[in-house]
């Protein structure tokens, strides 16, 4: 059974880190292209950062440098590192997965994790 348990949001300070966690079971992260998304009320699903099979990686122009993508293979784990946060990056993160991928939109993607919680604010 293919699975991703999302875990690590809370609340953090503006000018802060959280570093988010992703375990797979029922398939082997590494081989699969990886996504990482986020939704606030109202507002559809947006791709956050995205890596395809290849280890190319996408990442929306609000994120660029400050949130990474880093993976342990040993515990079948993939993490978002989320640096400098700001109040706009309050969101439910939700983790992905899929064979392959096209573009980092949320239709390309079959197996999704739960969601955690991140909110930015003072």
């Amino acid at each position: 059974q293919v699975q991703l348990v999302e875990s690590g949001g809370g609340l953090v300070q503006p000018g802060g880190s959280l570093r988010l966690s992703c375990a797979a079971s029922g398939f082997t992260l590494d081989e699969y292209a990886v996504g990482w998304f986020r939704q606030v009320p109202g507002k559809e699903r947006e791709g956050v950062l995205c890596m395809n099979n290849n280890g190319n990686t996408w990442y929306a122009d609000s994120v660029k440098g400050r949130f990474a993508i880093s993976s342990d293979s040993a515990k079948n784990t993939m993490y978002l590192q989320m640096n400098r946060l700001k109040p706009e990056d309050t969101a439910v993160y939700y983790c992905a997965a899929d064979v392959l991928i096209r573009l980092c939109v949320p239709k390309y993607f079959a197996s999704w994790g739960q969601g955690t919680q991140v909110t930015v604010s003072s």
